[in-house]
C-alpha cells in the first residue's frame, strides 16, 4: 500500500522538475522562433527547426510524466538551438539590391565577403547597382568598435550611384577575432584601411576612392587622410571627433549639469564619484558609459546600455555570435583604443588636410561638440572644404538630415571624382 506522505512530495518534486524543464525549453526554444526576424536565414531552412521545436515543446508538455522525456525533450531543444545559432552564421548574407517590382537590379552587387589585411581576415559588405560606380568605403561606427555593417543601412540610398563598402573593422563584430586588442593602435587601424583601400581600388579600377567616418571612425578617416591623400576623392564625416579629452570633459559637465537640473541625485552622485575624464585602468568603458548614457538621453536617443545589446539583431549580416560579439567588441575595443586617444588634437596635429573635406554637423550634438568640430574647420586648410548644419544630435539622425546628406553627396562629394 503507498503511503501517501511520500507520494506528496515525491508528485511536488515532479512538478519542479517538469516546470524547469518547460522554462529551459522555451529559453532554447527562443533562438529559433526568433530566427526568421533577427537573422537572413531563409524560410526553408527555419521551418524545420520551427517544427522539430514546436515537437519537443508538446512532447515535453503531453508526457510531462514520464521521467526520461524530461532530458530528451529538452536535449532535442538544445540541439535545434545549437543548429540555428549555426544557421544564423552559415546562412547570413547581405540583401539583394532590388528594384520596385522586388526584382533583383540587373548588374547591381551585394555581396558580403572577408579580405585578408595585413595577414588577418577581416569582413566587409560590397553594395551597389553598378560596380563602375565610384567606390565610398564606410569605415565603420562610433565606439571604438561599432563596426561598418552596423550603420550600412544609412548609404541605402547612395547604393545607386555609389559602390557603397562596409567595414567591419578589427575587433568588431564579424571581424571581432581578427587582432588581438592589445595590437589595436592608429598604426594597425592605418595600415589595414590602407590594405582595404587599396583592395578596392584594384579590384575596381580606380585610383582613388571616398571615406566617410562618424564619431570614433571620424577619427580614423582624418588619420588616413593625412597620411595617404593621394588615395582619396574626398573625406566625409558626421559626429566628428577633433579633440578627445576636451570634448568629454564638455560632456561630462554637461551630463553633471543635466543630472542636477532634473533632480536625479543618484546618477549625479555616481558621475561625482567617478570624476572627470580621461580614465584610467582595464575598464574605462564603464565611467565613459554613465555620462554618455545621460547625453544620449539629453539628445532624444536611447541609452547605450539599452539599445547595444540589442542592435546587432537588426543587422541582416549578423549570426547570433556576431551580434554577441558586436556587444563584446564595442567594451574591449573601447578599453583597449580609447586610452590612446587621450592627446588627440586635430587642430594641432592636422591642421592641414591634402584631399576635400565635408564635415556634417549636428547643431545639438553634446557627443561631438559642435563648437570644437567649427574651431577646427576654421583653422583647417584643404583644397575644398564644407561645413554642412544637420538639425539633430550625434551622427546623421533624422530623415531630413539623411536627405541632405544624400543631395550633398550627389551634387558635390561625387563630382570630384569625374
Amino acid at each position: 500500500m503507498t503511503d501517501k506522505r511520500t507520494e506528496r512530495p515525491r508528485r511536488r518534486g515532479n512538478g519542479w522538475l517538469t516546470a524547469a524543464a518547460v522554462i529551459a525549453a522555451v529559453v532554447l526554444f527562443l533562438p529559433v522562433l526568433l530566427l526568421p526576424l533577427t537573422t537572413s536565414v531563409p524560410i526553408w531552412a527555419w521551418l524545420p527547426l520551427l517544427l522539430l521545436g514546436l515537437f519537443a515543446l508538446l512532447w515535453l508538455i503531453l508526457r510531462r510524466r514520464r521521467r526520461a522525456v524530461r532530458p530528451m525533450a529538452v536535449g532535442v531543444m538544445a540541439l535545434a538551438a545549437i543548429v540555428a545559432v549555426l544557421a544564423s552564421q552559415t546562412l547570413a548574407i547581405t540583401p539583394p539590391i532590388t528594384g520596385p517590382d522586388g526584382e533583383p537590379v540587373a548588374g547591381s552587387v551585394a555581396e558580403m565577403e572577408a579580405v585578408e589585411l595585413n595577414g588577418s581576415e577581416q569582413w566587409i559588405t560590397i553594395r551597389g547597382h553598378d560596380a563602375s560606380n565610384p567606390v565610398l568605403l564606410n569605415l565603420g561606427m562610433g565606439g571604438p568598435g561599432g563596426g561598418g555593417f552596423f550603420n550600412s543601412t544609412e548609404f541605402r540610398p547612395l547604393e545607386e550611384h555609389f559602390t557603397v563598402v562596409n567595414w567591419d573593422e578589427p575587433g568588431t563584430g564579424k571581424s571581432y577575432g581578427a587582432v588581438p586588442f592589445d595590437e589595436l593602435d592608429r598604426e594597425r587601424f592605418v595600415a589595414d584601411a590602407t590594405a582595404l583601400t587599396n583592395h578596392l581600388r584594384e579590384r575596381f579600377g580606380q585610383d582613388k576612392i571616398y571615406i566617410y567616418g562618424v564619431s570614433w571612425s571620424s577619427i580614423l578617416g582624418i588619420w588616413l587622410a593625412q597620411e595617404h591623400p593621394e588615395l582619396f576623392h574626398a573625406f566625409i564625416s558626421s559626429g566628428q571627433m577633433v579633440n578627445t579629452t576636451e570634448n568629454d570633459r564638455m560632456g561630462y559637465e554637461l551630463a553633471l549639469e543635466h543630472l542636477e537640473e532634473q533632480g536625479d541625485t543618484g546618477r549625479a552622485e555616481k558621475l561625482r564619484s567617478n570624476g572627470p575624464p580621461p580614465y584610467y585602468g582595464d575598464a574605462v568603458v564603464w565611467p565613459y558609459v554613465d555620462f554618455l548614457d545621460v547625453l544620449n538621453e539629453m539628445m532624444g536617443v536611447p541609452r547605450y546600455t539599452l539599445v547595444v545589446p540589442l542592435l546587432g539583431l537588426l543587422v541582416p549580416e549578423y549570426g547570433y555570435v556576431d551580434t554577441i560579439n558586436h556587444t563584446r567588441g564595442l567594451i574591449n575595443s573601447f578599453n583597449a583604443v580609447y586610452p590612446q586617444l587621450e592627446d588627440l588634437d586635430f587642430v594641432e596635429q592636422a591642421p592641414a588636410l591634402e584631399v576635400p573635406v565635408f564635415f556634417f554637423v549636428g547643431r545639438n550634438d553634446v557627443n561631438a561638440m559642435p563648437s570644437l568640430v567649427e574651431e577646427y574647420y576654421d583653422e583647417l586648410s584643404a583644397p575644398e572644404k564644407r561645413l554642412i548644419w544637420l538639425e539633430g544630435g550625434h551622427g546623421l539622425g533624422s530623415a531630413d538630415n539623411k536627405d541632405l546628406f544624400v543631395d550633398v553627396m550627389l551634387d558635390e562629394v561625387r563630382p570630384l571624382s569625374q
